[in-house]
């Protein structure tokens, strides 16, 4: 009998492997390693004087600058740095002849003041100014900060350090050093950053914080002089300089209310009486945008404190316009009170005779001008119309026109569009099944650069005529090992929830599946939440790789979800605002339901295997299904997730309610929970709770923690193991 069990056992054994392996044999199978081969790219520039443009470039965790010029554009990649040790490259800059490039190596400064050092190298991290040349010279580091702003002459490179402004001349020798100074270029008082260059490489603009009110400051090089443009009690920023250089733009808001200055008083009291710095080596946030959901959710003061501040007449933004040799300005328009249209948008552009920025009328975002000169009666006319967001933005040399990525036409999709920055009819450059963003005009005007994926073609630079037309990829061919061909293409579906909201999501069925065969499936959730999946690659870094791994499932024999949940972007204002969402009592969850009921209800899925997984505001989501729903999900991975809104843990309080923890008591299915201990999102403390109240319940959890690595993992590896680590744990718990 004894041996009877054995041979029935080992048998079962064989039917498992049998089973497992039949999902991939119909299909060519791959590896996680081949289907993140590819080279990501990201920060696409061009100059304004030369048809040369440059980028970023992150492969297997080697980051790296590449550059291309007319006529052929072949991608040169012009430095040579060869080690996955987490060093983030940001802030790209290209002169305006496009011969010399400057970017930052090294992410910033955590609350504490403590640069991340993801690879745990025992002397600390660091944040470094590069500079590089396009055509000739070397790589070489110029000091260290943040925050560059290139001349557009290519000489000299400002950045921020402290808080305070210094100057670099730009060196190109390849041996680090050289004529920095010490001393700040600029001393003042406050948390000064931003600095913008005049047209001419004489002046400087920037915006000085202090804590209460923020100047504009304008600093002339040849003078050594420091003029102020109209001070006032108020909250300058984001400064614009006009294409002659005469004058500056300027958002103007209410300084702060007493109820934020008291905020901000105490809040540097205890950060003074802890010995740490607030700064993060630039513009010190303005009170009422600090400490957000990083934290919890706790916040310092109030944002809701800019609309109760107002000027008088009732609105609460402005923009002005300064004379830059004698500092008088003059209002050019108002923004009314009750009209929440302009949001967060923290900049504007001057071109030609206007003034162009961003408003959410009508439900969607929008790109606007309005007359530099301004008007008592002007009103903004909008550039971009239609349903749809309109999302990056290129300029032409001249000004004339504005270049942008849409889903106008395609909700699930970007594509390329043109219009005359003084107003007209717009006109679609690309369309398709691809995906084009981030558009940036070549100086002759006769093509546009973009980044493009679709469905199957991870994201890549290309080339696009200015009049429209078929992008053409000019990246660096995919490695001969990525699966390109394997993949499949996602379905659009359209789900109701139970409240009646309808929400997009993708679907990625195996190619396998025959008649009658039930798989196990997984749904993925992003995080944000003002993020949207596309129908192919998103241009995004982590996002990019969640559609990989969601590709990777399917070949593994999954069925896959992607959930665009309401608060997510891409869907209009309604869609994002959506009431009683998060905090105020999770109403997004209804989707995540309807997207697992769906599955359940399909004839090609197991309704009792299905996972989820995501990061961020996904693991939020994934923590809500399995604590409210372990009945419906049989496992999950959570990727740096929030579990407790707010610090309150109050039975009857609706953040607590609406909070993962609230329903801790029916959480039964497995758990694998991944995050750094060096997190600026989301507290480390949300999976060290989370942890010890799944002990008390004896929930299967397994755990990965990475000690000094960031929220959005800065080392490739780590990404290899997470993924790995989840492939094995699903396969464990959904497909055994």
């Amino acid at each position: 009998m004894k041996s009877h069990r054995f041979a029935m056992a080992g048998l079962a054994v064989v039917v498992v492997v049998l089973l497992s392996a039949s999902f991939a044999s119909a299909q060519k199978s791959f590896t996680i390693e081949q289907v993140l081969s590819y080279a990501f790219p990201s920060e696409l520039v061009s100059a304004k004087k030369a048809d040369r443009i440059a980028w970023f470039e992150a492969e297997r965790g080697l980051r790296n600058v590449y550059t291309a010029a007319a006529p052929n554009f072949k991608p040169v990649c012009v430095t040579d740095f060869k080690q996955d040790d987490g060093k983030e490259l940001t802030g790209l800059r290209i002169s305006d002849d496009g011969s010399v490039i400057v970017f930052v190596r090294g992410q910033g400064t955590n609350r504490e003041g403590w640069i991340a050092n993801p690879s745990s190298e025992p002397s600390g991290g660091h944040q470094e100014i590069w500079a590089a040349g396009t055509r000739r010279g070397k790589p070489t580091k110029l000091a260290d900060g943040t925050g560059p702003a290139l001349s557009p002459n290519g000489k000299w490179v400002l950045f921020v350090r402290d808080g305070q402004i210094y100057e670099a001349p730009v060196n190109l020798t390849g041996k680090p050093g050289g004529a920095v100074s010490d001393e700040p270029l600029i001393k003042a008082w406050g948390r000064n950053g931003g600095p913008r260059w005049s047209p001419d490489s004489r002046k400087v603009a920037f915006v000085s914080n202090r804590q209460d009110h923020s100047l504009i400051a304008v600093y002339d090089h040849e003078k050594r002089q420091l003029t102020y443009l109209s001070p006032s009690t108020d909250r300058d920023t984001s400064p614009t300089w006009s294409p002659d250089g005469k004058q500056i733009a300027f958002i103007r808001r209410p300084g702060a209310t007493f109820a934020q200055a008291a905020a901000t008083a105490q809040q540097q009291a205890a950060v003074q009486g802890r010995g740490v710095s607030v700064g993060r080596g630039g513009t010190q946030p303005a009170p009422g945008r600090q400490g957000q959901a990083a934290q919890g959710g706790q916040k310092m003061a109030s944002g809701a404190g800019f609309q109760q501040a107002t000027f008088p007449g009732g609105h609460t933004l402005e923009i002005w316009v300064a004379d830059v040799e004698t500092g008088q300005a003059h209002e050019v328009w108002r923004h009314l009170l009750n009209d929440p249209t302009f949001g967060p948008n923290n900049s504007i552009d001057w071109q030609g005779k206007s003034l162009l920025f961003q408003l959410e009328r009508n439900n969607w975002r929008h790109y606007y001008s309005l007359p530099a000169v301004g008007g008592e009666n002007v009103t903004p006319v909008n550039l971009t119309p239609g349903e749809g967001e309109a999302e990056f933005i290129g300029l032409s040399s001249d000004g004339a026109y504005l270049y942008y990525s849409t889903n106008v036409g395609d909700i699930d999709r970007r594509h390329l569009w043109k219009t005359s920055t003084s107003g007209g009819t717009p006109v679609q450059l690309t369309q398709g099944s691809g995906i084009e963003t981030t558009p940036a005009v070549l100086a002759s005007g006769d093509k546009v650069a973009c980044f493009y994926a679709d469905a199957k073609q991870p994201m890549s630079v290309a080339v696009v005529p200015a009049n429209g037309g078929k992008a053409n990829i000019i990246s660096r061919k995919l490695p001969a090992e990525f699966p390109f061909d394997a993949q499949v293409v996602p379905e659009q579906v359209i789900l109701t929830a139970e409240d009646g909201l309808k929400f997009h999501n993708q679907l990625f069925v195996p190619k396998d599946i025959k008649p009658g065969e039930r798989r196990p499936a997984i749904i993925f959730t992003h995080g944000g939440p003002g993020r949207q999946m596309l129908l192919g690659y998103q241009y995004m870094y982590f996002y990019h790789m969640a559609y990989a791994m969601n590709q990777y499932f399917a070949n593994k024999g999954y069925v896959v979800m992607s959930v665009n949940y309401r608060s997510g972007i891409g869907y209009g204002r309604e869609f994002r605002m959506a009431p009683n969402s998060g905090r105020s009592g999770s109403a997004e969850y209804q989707d995540l339901v309807a997207a697992g009921r769906y599955l359940q209800s399909r004839p090609d899925v197991d309704p009792k295997r299905i996972g989820l997984y995501g990061l961020s505001y996904g693991g939020l989501m994934t923590a809500m299904g399995l604590s409210r729903n372990s009945d419906m999900f049989a496992a999950g991975v959570d990727i740096a997730g929030v579990h407790l809104w707010g610090n309150s843990l109050d039975l009857e309080n609706t953040a607590f309610k609406a909070s993962s923890i609230s329903t801790i008591d029916k959480w039964t299915s497995p758990v694998l929970l991944v995050q750094g201990d060096d997190d600026r999102n989301v507290a480390f403390w949300q999976t060290v709770g989370l942890v010890n109240l799944l002990r008390v319940r004896n929930v299967h959890y397994e755990l990965m923690v990475f000690p000094d690595e960031v929220h959005d993992f800065l080392v490739f590896q780590r990404w290899l193991k997470t993924f790995n680590a989840a492939d094995d744990f699903f396969a464990r718990f959904l497909k055994k």
